[in-house]
């Protein structure tokens, strides 16, 4: 049996979506193990009840454990897929609301920015620790992250711990090229992407069916329709020449252009301190979750496209090949981004494992663009790894929204009251 572990179980949504497909593949069937985590016992037991539910509705005959003792859940996994967000509501609501009081507006807040910047000094020492019990436990599992800062954590796992089988799995790339697909009117499977880059700003580099690129279509679609074009993304892609595989309300904040100019996100549509109102739906959802547990409702969903971290779990234990997008390690697999930073390619998943595939070097304009976005990245992971607050300070000054913002006092008194604020939450040679 195939031991899948959930770290941080009490995310359900994620949980139904993962296992729905491979509770749903009969391939598997009989040939899963699924240990859930989390350090919340009501959470916990919600995860539990809501797995037997879709186990019991597919008849995937799945052994099925909680387990509160992280280490004894990590022991001979196989797979191991992460989301943990340290401190929750509460500390995301101090990233938010203490940068407003000093004049900065955010969106989401999880990548980079002030908000990415916390959420990584919050992050990164749990997901160290994991990638050390790992080592220890499940040399040979992935650990499978959904978590953000996905650019920060994927950099500090391999470089503080001895462990290897780290890929960031996210959304943004094959949510992309659906979009871009649908709208040429296209079916995916007729059209041919790469896209790479950094997680949340990568870029589609090929877009083409029959050998021809779509973007001279895209082009006409945008000249036409006056409302398609008034999103960050469709700014980024007349300027850059590669269309973002992020959101407009992520990519506008990694940028110095838009955030400081209220003409700018209200011309683009851009949605002010968005990621709140996310985390109100995502309560919501788990409380709809608990009452359709006791309501006996049916779980399992049926989306048109997998999971990443299903479709990397199936493809490894059907052996079919799937491409599936991934954060990891950059060891030469950009040839003009610094090796050891998390980079986001395509991988061929098989029988024997993620193989990321080497892309090349990115065009220049791009790669411009990444080295920025890599600034406050790097100096966040030194600032946990070397214990140094003054890096917190040095991520803030350099991240292009906060800067075009912020004068640097302010920038420098807003992180110490953001550090104040999360206390225990953060590495105590930061607090100091």
């Amino acid at each position: 049996m195939a031991r899948i572990v959930f770290v941080g179980a009490g995310n359900v949504e994620l949980v139904r979506r993962v296992l729905s497909d491979l509770f749903l593949a009969s391939s598997l069937r009989g040939r899963l193990e699924v240990v859930l985590h989390d350090d919340d016992p009501a959470h916990l037991a919600t995860a539990e009840a809501l797995v037997r539910a879709l186990d019991a509705e597919a008849g995937s005959a799945a052994v099925v454990t909680a387990c509160p003792d992280r280490r004894r859940a990590l022991d001979g996994a196989d797979f191991v897929i992460s989301y943990v967000d340290r401190g929750g509501f509460t500390a995301s609501l101090r990233d938010f609301e203490i940068p407003r009081r000093y004049g900065l507006r955010q969106t989401i807040g999880d990548t980079i920015g002030v908000g990415g910047i916390f959420r990584g000094l919050r992050a990164i020492p749990f997901f160290v620790e994991l990638g050390r019990e790992m080592a220890e436990l499940c040399p040979d599992a992935w650990l499978l992250s959904c978590s953000d800062p996905m650019a920060m954590i994927g950099w500090a796992v391999e470089e503080a711990t001895t462990f290897e089988r780290f890929a960031g799995v996210c959304h943004a790339v094959c949510d992309t090229h659906a979009y871009l697909a649908d709208l040429v009117g296209r079916d995916l499977d007729e059209v041919t992407f790469l896209s790479a880059g950094l997680n949340h700003q990568s870029f589609v580099l090929r877009f083409e069916a029959g050998g021809r690129s779509l973007y001279p279509e895209l082009d006409a679609l945008l000249a036409a329709d006056p409302d398609l074009g008034r999103h960050v993304r469709t700014e980024m892609y007349r300027r850059f020449g590669h269309y973002p595989t992020q959101s407009s309300e992520h990519a506008a904040e990694y940028v110095p252009w838009f955030m400081r100019h209220a003409e700018e996100t209200e011309r683009l549509g851009v949605q002010m301190e968005e990621y709140l109102r996310r985390l109100g739906q995502d309560m919501h959802a788990y409380e709809e979750t608990r009452r359709a547990l006791s309501a006996g409702r049916p779980q399992l969903i049926r989306w048109q496209h997998q999971e990443p971290a299903a479709a990397a779990i199936l493809a490894t234990l059907t052996g079919r090949e799937k491409e599936v997008y991934v954060n990891v390690r950059n060891r030469g697999l950009i040839g003009n981004l610094p090796e050891g930073c998390c980079v986001e390619v395509p991988a061929t998943v098989d029988a024997m494992g993620i193989h990321p595939r080497p892309v090349g070097d990115l065009p220049i304009q791009l790669v411009a663009l990444h080295r920025t976005f890599l600034n406050v990245v790097e100096l966040t992971v030194r600032a946990v790894l070397d214990g140094d607050r003054r890096h917190v300070h040095h991520a803030a000054m350099l991240d292009p929204n906060t800067a075009a913002t912020l004068p640097l006092p302010a920038i420098e008194a807003m992180c110490d009251e953001l550090i104040d604020a999360h206390g225990e939450l953060l590495p105590e040679a930061i607090r100091r």
